[in-house]
């Protein structure tokens, strides 16, 4: 597995980003089309109907995913920050940040958190200021 770094962290699933995002385009572009094709009819509609639930399924499904994901990832860090320091995490910390804060290594996790909490830093600044990257091939 190719070593993890924040140039290449983000993840992307070709199945579902590229073709089930373009079927689901598909769907709702060609039923837009059908509609008008047919003169506004009956079939027309529900068809347009049943696209945009299409869309709104898709969407959802990784919506739903990943907020599933945020939970557990800030259950974890939590444990993580109490078993290196003896305390949970500074309520200050966002979702984002600390699942952020998941790339830190032990080494610099604590004092990152720290930082991350007092300077209000944006979940992209605390992944550039990672120097010892601690990979997550997990997340979806």
């Amino acid at each position: 597995m190719m070593q993890q770094n924040y140039g290449n962290h983000k993840k992307i699933d070709p199945l579902y980003h590229y073709v089930l995002a373009l079927l689901t385009l598909l769907v709702l572009v060609g039923s837009v089309w059908f509609l008008i094709a047919s003169g506004g009819g009956l079939e027309g509609l529900l068809l347009l109907v049943i696209a945009l639930a299409m869309v709104i399924i898709v969407v959802l499904v990784r919506s739903y995913a990943l907020k599933a994901q945020d939970r557990a990832i800030r259950a974890e860090e939590n444990m993580r920050h109490y078993m290196l320091t003896g305390k949970p995490h500074d309520p200050r910390l966002t979702i984002g940040q600390i699942i952020a804060l998941r790339f830190a290594g032990d080494e610099e996790f604590a004092d990152l958190s720290r930082r991350a909490a007092e300077e209000r830093l944006q979940p992209n600044d605390i992944k550039k200021a990672v120097t010892q990257w601690r990979a997550d091939h997990n997340r979806l």
